[in-house]
Parts: C-alpha cells; structure tokens; sequence
C-alpha cells in the first residue's frame, strides 16, 4: 500500500472501535504516527498496539473525553510534545440517544452535541493552532444529517452542524492551508447500528446490500487527509452504497 502518510502524526477520536479503528489502521498501514483517542483505556491501548503492528512508526492511545475543552487541550498538547507536529484530524468521535423529541432532556442534548458536535469544534480550533499548512480536517458525519429517522433529533442535529462547520472550516483554513472535509456515513457494520433500537425494533429497514463495512469509510478518509485530496475542500462525501439517493 502506498504510503501516503509517511512522517505525518494523526489524530483519531473514536479510534478504540468501529470506524475509528478502521482508520487508525489504515492510516498507520500508510506510515502515520498515530493517536488513538477513546474513553476506554483497555481499547485505546490495543488500537496503538494494531497500529503499531499494521505499519505506524509510533502510536499512542489516548484516553480523552472530547467533550471537555480542558482535556482536549491536554491531549493534544501530549500529542505534540511526543510526536512534534500535527497534519490530520479524524473527528470521528460519536454517540446516539434513542427517545421521542419531547422526552429529551435539556442535558440529553447537551450530552450527544458535547461528543457529536463540540468534540469536532474543539479539536478543530487546536488543529488551526497547531497544523502547519498542507494539514487535514476529516470529520466524520452521518447520512441523518441529509435524512433522517424517528428517536434520534440530537444525533440527526449535532451531524448536520458538523456538516457546517466542516463549510466554515474549510473557508477559514484556506489561508492556512489546512481543508477541511467530511464523509457521511450510511449503514456500517459496527456495533452501532445493530444496537440501534429502530434497527432491532424495524422502524428503520437495512437491506443488506446497503451495510458497509468500517474499512469502507476508512478508504474515503484517508483519502480526503491525503494528498491525493490537496484541491478537495468542504466537501461533503456519502460513504452509503447509494443509501440516501434511495431515501
């Protein structure tokens, strides 16, 4: 495999599973250094050790709260005291509440837009602070931020702001020469969509034909944090296997 990656440190939120570890091994197959960020220490610190065995020089598993501001600084200021630079941004990081919009609490909301939407903004700021040009932004939206289903208003809102600020990014990092990009996402065989209660309940039908896998989205964002992409920016890629051209 082409190493597009070569001398670049990335960053992957949600790296511990799913779509995130898809990443985190194909941009180490690619010679990245990689940080794996996630909640669980167990699963970060395997997604280094994959990493370092799938070709990345040095990996590290994070354990981060995207959420919060103040451990975000913290942790990216780890990553470059260790790795030196910063080229590529995964806002992968994600989470879903499943009930009717009017039984969601105000700290519902605040609790999916602090990891969906804040999570993405605040690794986006550090990485203006700290990208030097020619670095990527990839964030991680979803096919419900085009279209969407019944029990999930905050998740379907937090992607569609990302989406935005993925349009603002890519405006404000121009001069800094930093694009900013983002791939949605349709049905993915992860976790995520199998304990999706809409999905188990049959509210929302997947035909098989439909279900990619994790690897698939991977493809699609390395390519957008490469080089291959240098003239791509603030572009909205479906990952779907033509999900939402049905929809």
């Amino acid at each position: 495999m082409t190493a597009r990656f070569t001398d670049q440190v990335a960053i992957v939120t949600g790296g511990g599973s799913g779509i995130g570890l898809a990443t985190v091994l194909r941009l180490a197959s690619e010679g990245a250094r990689v940080v794996a960020i996630g909640l669980d220490p167990g699963r970060t610190e395997r997604a280094a050790q994959q990493a370092r065995g799938a070709g990345a020089p040095e990996a590290w598993g994070a354990v981060c709260d995207v959420a919060d501001e103040a451990t975000v600084e913290r942790t990216v200021a780890e990553a470059l005291r260790r790795f030196g630079r910063l080229d590529v941004v995964v806002n992968n990081a994600g989470m879903m509440l499943f009930k009717p919009l009017q039984d969601y609490t105000s700290a519902d909301w605040q609790r999916v837009l602090g990891v969906d939407l804040m999570g993405a903004v605040h690794f986006t700021r550090l990485a203006f602070l700290h990208m030097a040009k020619g670095g990527a932004i990839v964030n991680v939206a979803s096919v419900h931020a085009a279209m969407t289903t019944p029990l999930v208003a905050p998740y379907a809102a937090a992607k569609a702001a990302v989406l935005s600020l993925t349009r603002s990014a890519s405006i404000e990092g121009r001069d800094k020469g930093i694009r900013a990009n983002a791939v949605l996402p349709g049905a993915v065989d992860t976790p995520m969509l199998w304990e999706n209660p809409n999905v188990k309940s049959g509210v929302e039908k997947i035909d098989p034909k439909d279900v990619g896998k994790p690897e698939d989205i991977a493809a699609a964002i390395a390519f957008l944090a490469s080089d291959d992409a240098r003239f791509v920016t603030g572009a909205a890629l479906a990952v779907d296997g033509g999900r939402l051209a049905k929809l």
